[in-house]
């Protein structure tokens, strides 16, 4: 794609990257067939395709963003099936973060958007915050049919049936390895997964402990920045990474780190590009380093020694999150991990597809996201599984809210097949925490 930025447009840093993507984009359309938006849609400006052409428009011109603009980037996912799809090679992601970025800088949304957002921010990257908002949500459910606005609807119908008690495990500290250390790991707690399932992390504690690795919880980390960087706001995202890359490096330049372990798939692919995020500021280098070592607990798991199972006649449907599969290009592994354990793994029709949830999407863009979502439920529950499992909190909670089959993260499962506790989720949720050990 030929494109006309002036060489005082070119200077900054964030232009230079569009220009680059831009000028990497041949129209060839591939990625249409594989856009969520565009199937549910039909309108070319909610592709990938009629997208970069907006944001084309808008960089190049230098104008404030408009409505029309505006809202054809909202309406995209950031699935990233387009960079999975694309044959030459399109950065859509960092694309697609610059406008949101541009669009927050320059555009001013209506009060209810404003005010809707400001709330998202102020409240999910904080998992008490969240926890009591989850409350208030609880108390709120049964009036969620007389909102006016669908959006609110969204979010008090988001509140989980319980809310879990907070896991000790999420503090800082360190769980030592069952017989020899074989690595040193920093576990990414998260933040919302802290609010609505502290089952994930403990069963991750558990199984990576169990397989030999010394577990940290690094003073001082916390959210990823994923869910206030879609949404343009910069420097609030930067805050919040910036106390992890302190956190980790610290460890790094201590006892030394192996890799940083992340259960979230969402909040993966965000750790990984803190290289591209912080390129041109002071953290650049400790950024960089913590990129290099961050890892999907799936991707540790396969260069652990996970004993095999044999068959243990349960059915698994693996949904893949979008940011594991598109954001992070890791497809295999949590589908190897699970029949090496004894479970039978069966995928959906149109595995590629998104499920909806895309961190607040589901929230922000509530009718787009119940259709994909329907759809991905109806084909994980055309396979007759016993149990659906995927890698991403976000996923998790926006399936389960439909699904007659019962959700868990891949790593429970592994966790239950390795001498752990049947995953609560399937229904035997144990009297007292299982134990894990705890140095403080």
């Amino acid at each position: 794609m030929q494109t006309t930025f002036s060489e005082a447009q070119l200077k900054d840093p964030g232009i230079q990257r569009s220009n680059e993507i831009l000028r990497s984009c041949v129209h060839c359309g591939f990625c249409t067939a594989t856009c969520p938006t565009y199937q549910v849609l039909g309108d070319e400006l909610d592709s990938p395709r009629g997208r970069i052409y907006l944001i084309k428009d808008m960089l190049e011109n230098d104008r404030d963003p408009d409505e029309k603009t505006v809202k054809h980037i909202d309406r995209c996912l950031s699935c990233l099936a387009c960079m999975t799809t694309c044959p030459s090679g399109v950065h859509y992601m960092h694309l697609v973060d610059h406008a949101r970025e541009y669009i927050e800088q320059r555009y001013k949304r209506p009060l209810t958007d404003r005010a809707l957002r400001w709330i998202l921010a102020r409240i999910l990257p904080y998992p008490m915050r969240f926890r009591l908002a989850l409350a208030g949500a609880k108390l709120g459910r049964p009036f969620a049919r007389w909102m006016p606005d669908a959006r609110l609807r969204a979010m008090l119908e988001m509140a989980p049936k319980t809310i879990p008690p907070v896991s000790p495990n999420d503090d800082p500290q360190s769980f030592a390895p069952q017989g020899a250390r074989k690595k040193r790991v920093a576990l990414m707690t998260g933040c919302a997964q802290k609010a609505l399932n502290t089952d994930i992390n403990d069963a991750t504690i558990r199984l990576l402990t169990r397989l030999g690795c010394e577990v940290v919880v690094a003073e001082g980390a916390g959210c990823c920045g994923a869910l206030t960087h879609h949404m343009g706001k910069t420097s609030e995202s930067h805050a919040t990474a910036a106390r992890n890359i302190r956190a980790w490096a610290a460890e790094m330049d201590g006892d030394g780190l192996d890799a940083i372990v992340i259960n979230t798939s969402g909040c993966g692919t965000t750790v990984k590009d803190y290289g591209h995020m912080f390129r041109n500021e002071a953290l650049a280098e400790d950024a960089a380093r913590v990129s290099a070592i961050a890892v999907d607990v799936s991707e540790i798991l396969m260069t652990l020694d996970l004993p095999p199972s044999e068959d243990r006649e349960v059915v698994v449907a693996y949904h893949a999150a979008c940011s594991l599969q598109h954001g992070q290009q890791i497809k295999t592994f949590p589908k190897d991990l699970l029949r090496k354990a004894g479970y039978t793994v069966v995928e959906p029709s149109d595995p590629h597809l998104c499920c909806g949830s895309a961190g607040t999407y589901n929230l922000m863009q509530p009718e787009i996201s119940q259709k994909l979502k329907d759809r991905k439920v109806r084909s994980l529950q055309d396979k007759n599984p016993d149990i659906i499992a995927a890698g991403n909190i976000g996923c998790m909670m926006q399936i389960g809210s439909a699904s007659k089959v019962p959700i868990v993260h891949t790593v429970e499962l592994l966790d239950w097949a390795t001498g752990g506790p049947k995953p609560p989720a399937l229904g035997e949720r144990p009297q007292s925490p299982a134990p894990v050990p705890m140095l403080r």
